[in-house]
């Protein structure tokens, strides 16, 4: 996901955050290092993997906890770190499971050690193989390195145990997403638009929006209104973010948004764009275009002009609207407070204006 635009529509500096992420990398190699050289090394991968990202995630724990009234902000900063690094776990595997060894246009810890292997002299299987062996280890590690971030928020019993469990919840939802996602990939039929949603819902909006967003909130003491209120929100901000990165996977600015425009028409990624697109008229002239893998750039332009034609950019676009719409409403009907409000706001028109 490409969260520039939300990023600049909050204020939170994630630099706190950062603080914490450093000690723990820090902390983990020279314990590594302890044990075996090549163990460091991973760890250090890792850390380069996690190093550069928007924290997004954390901004949102920073927002909502400040915004609540918040005072404790290296506490705040852990539990922000927590969804930072759980965020780093399922990009890993992510990659593992779509044999992915970019990211962001350099190598990703497959890659990377796709690459060392293969210059020591292995088979490009076997370096695959071994580059994606790594990476399950590594994502392994960033995973219970995020419950042990959160762990470590200095806050009372209670509130730390209810702060795991909304982390256990996240990781639960992302996983069932994340299969649900596999299997669409694996049949040639295309799910409803209703499917589509529930799967972008569970694996990435619950982890990405509703989860950092209560966990700011409980860890602020806010009341249970609020803390619902924002769950909504975030779940509802989160699928329409969803929405649109698939509206941009094909008709977007690739220079923008650092993504072409045809990976996944080849890829042949069930989108809404795709589930809508298939109960059309149009479906019949472009569905044998729709997961080729030799596509060409003139192919995928006739594609997007089906998709235009039958209305499923327009109808993609107004569902990324409805879904907005949603999560202002829920922050109206919570008894959120209005600074908050006025700091989460921003947020959702960035959303939007992606696509404008």
């Amino acid at each position: 996901m490409n969260a520039n635009n939300i990023v600049d529509a909050t204020t939170r500096s994630p630099a706190r955050v950062d603080e914490v992420l450093d000690r723990f990398f820090s902390l983990s190699t020279t314990r590594a290092a302890t044990l075996a050289p090549a163990y460091e090394a991973l760890w250090k991968t890792l850390r380069s993997n996690t190093n550069g990202g928007k924290r997004f995630r954390p901004r949102m724990v920073m927002t909502a906890y400040e915004g609540l009234g918040g005072e404790d902000l290296a506490a705040a900063a852990h539990v922000g770190a927590s969804f930072e690094l759980l965020h780093t776990a399922l990009i890993v595997h992510d990659d593992v499971i779509d044999r992915d060894f970019v990211r962001r246009g350099i190598p990703n810890v497959s890659g990377s050690y796709r690459d060392i292997a293969h210059t020591a002299g292995l088979s490009i299987p076997t370096a695959e193989h071994r580059g994606m062996s790594v990476a399950v280890i590594a994502g392994d590690l960033a995973l219970t390195g995020a419950f042990r971030l959160m762990g470590l928020a200095e806050t009372n019993s209670a509130t730390r145990a209810r702060l795991l469990n909304i982390l256990d919840d996240a990781v639960f939802a992302s996983a069932a997403g994340e299969l649900i996602d596999v299997d669409f990939s694996l049949y040639s039929g295309v799910p409803s638009v209703e499917e589509i949603v529930d799967m972008e819902r569970l694996k990435t909006a619950v982890y990405s929006f509703e989860a950092p967003l209560q966990a700011g909130a409980v860890l602020a003491g806010a009341p249970e209104s609020v803390i619902s209120a924002l769950g909504k929100f975030g779940r509802e901000i989160g699928i329409a973010y969803q929405i649109v990165d698939d509206l941009l996977g094909v008709f977007g600015d690739e220079h923008a948004t650092g993504k072409t425009t045809i990976g996944d028409i080849r890829e042949g990624k069930r989108t809404t764009l795709i589930a809508y697109a298939s109960t059309r008229p149009e479906w019949s002239a472009i569905s044998h275009l729709v997961g080729k893998s030799s596509l060409t750039p003139a192919e995928a332009q006739i594609v997007r002009t089906e998709l235009e034609a039958c209305g499923a950019k327009d109808f993609t676009e107004r569902l990324a609207g409805e879904h907005a719409d949603r999560a202002v409403a829920a922050l109206a009907d919570g008894n959120v407070p209005q600074r908050l409000v006025d700091e989460l706001t921003p947020i959702v028109a960035a959303v939007l204006e992606r696509v404008r």
